[in-house]
């Protein structure tokens, strides 16, 4: 069997974990989607007919049951606000999210990979100093708060920039640096810390007797096999995006799938936000998928069928 569609079968029981989880837990969530849609003044009459409607009279079990023979088919309900299927408000966010999760990862390479590799180059010196305090300030501001910190400045100050929506390609900066900072930061760290560790392998020492330049070297061995590592935490890191999206998205009002998220939980809309958090949960998988890809073209040593035989 293909060893892709192998390790893509090995995360069907990570989605039914996370389909079971958030089913479970959405019910745990202080409310009522009936009290919500109707509001305080409806009578009891009212709550039991809509109650019956939605299928929410129905014992818990039966419920969950039923939800997981329909998403194994590729329906994910309706939405109980306006009754739309969850699938078709969900592709239509999903092009927004992927956009803001594409920028912020190609923000944070162009950034962590030449200022990691400088760091290394430059071990001990301003240069390094810098950049290992950039790497600490980006890992320790948390969305919520960078988000505003880069508003002020950016929007409300100068003008440069708008505050929140996607009407236009500047609209995409404020929430792609929001989103990549922490990442770009990780990813600095990361990369500064395997070309160091390259630059003291004996490969490299044979490169450098047999008489290649030092910026040879440096390009042509120390940094190419420093990837490796970066392209692992790169996979986990993307995936994390469509989780961290949820807080950006609703800072700058990005019509992505995090934002589409908060609005379903505020408004007790269990099939939404079960459907949301299966997708994100898709996005994990997926970037997982992809990293160990990326690692049979990065390393051709690394394989994932059977070893072959000695």
């Amino acid at each position: 069997m293909n060893a892709a569609l192998r390790r893509a079968l090995l995360a069907l029981p990570t989605l039914f974990g996370v389909a079971t989880l958030v089913f479970f837990f959405i019910h745990l969530i202080p409310g009522d989607p009936v009290d919500v849609m109707l509001g305080e003044a409806a009578s009891a009459a009212d709550r039991v007919r809509l109650r019956a409607a939605l299928g929410l009279d129905r014992p818990l079990l039966e419920q969950y049951v039923g939800f997981l023979v329909h998403a194994a088919h590729g329906d994910l309900g309706r939405s109980l606000r306006d009754g739309t299927p969850v699938s078709a408000l969900i592709r239509g966010r999903l092009p927004a999210t992927l956009l803001l999760a594409a920028a912020a990862g190609s923000m944070a390479l162009a950034v962590a990979i030449p200022l990691g590799a400088i760091s290394a180059r430059h071990r001990g010196r301003w240069l390094d100093s810098a950049a290992t305090g950039f790497a600490l300030l980006g890992a320790s501001l948390p969305n919520f708060l960078l988000g505003p910190l880069l508003v002020l400045p950016f929007s409300v100050w100068l003008g440069w920039l708008p505050v929140s929506g996607a009407d236009s390609a500047a609209s995409l900066v404020l929430p792609a640096v929001t989103l990549g900072l922490g990442m770009s930061a990780i990813l600095t760290r990361l990369v500064r810390a395997a070309v160091l560790d390259a630059l003291s392998a004996d490969y490299i020492r044979t490169a450098r007797a047999k008489g290649l330049s030092e910026p040879a070297v440096f390009l042509r061995h120390a940094l190419r096999s420093a990837l490796l590592p970066v392209a692992t935490i790169l996979g986990l890191q993307l995936g994390s995006l469509f989780g961290g999206a949820i807080i950006t998205e609703t800072i700058f009002a990005w019509p992505g799938v995090g934002r589409l998220t908060l609005q379903a939980i505020d408004s007790r809309d269990y099939p939404l936000v079960q459907g949301c958090v299966l997708v994100i949960a898709c996005g994990y998988v997926a970037a997982n998928l992809l990293t160990d890809l990326a690692y049979q073209r990065l390393d051709p040593r690394v394989r994932f069928g059977r070893r072959e035989a000695r």
